[in-house]
């Protein structure tokens, strides 16, 4: 663009703190990148578990890092519906499932 004398029009130079926020910007955004992606990029394993406690029967799928976490985690989902109360999630967190199923 040219201003009224002829001369070429320059953009004002940009402040140091809004190159600062930029950078910044910048620096977290790809920071989050990288975990996500770090995170989807981990091997997991998909586990049904079925559990009964108190005649009642819960199943529950968990996905983990490995076959143990998976397991373990289905569990404890299984046992927050059928559980009342921290005894009861602790002795049905300790029963064996009646069923597991993991895509290993």
């Amino acid at each position: 663009m040219l201003g009224l004398r002829g001369s070429m029009l320059r953009s004002p130079p940009m402040r140091p703190q809004a190159k600062i926020a930029i950078v910044t910007v910048a620096f977290v955004a790809l920071t989050l990148g990288l975990l996500i992606h770090a995170m989807l990029q981990q091997a997991q394993i998909t586990c049904e578990v079925c559990v009964t406690f108190h005649g009642r029967t819960q199943c529950r799928t968990a996905v983990g890092p490995d076959r143990a976490q998976a397991v373990k985690t289905a569990i404890d989902n299984s046992c927050g519906f059928l559980a009342s109360g921290m005894a009861d999630s602790i002795s049905c967190t300790n029963t064996p499932p009646d069923s597991t199923t993991c895509n290993d």
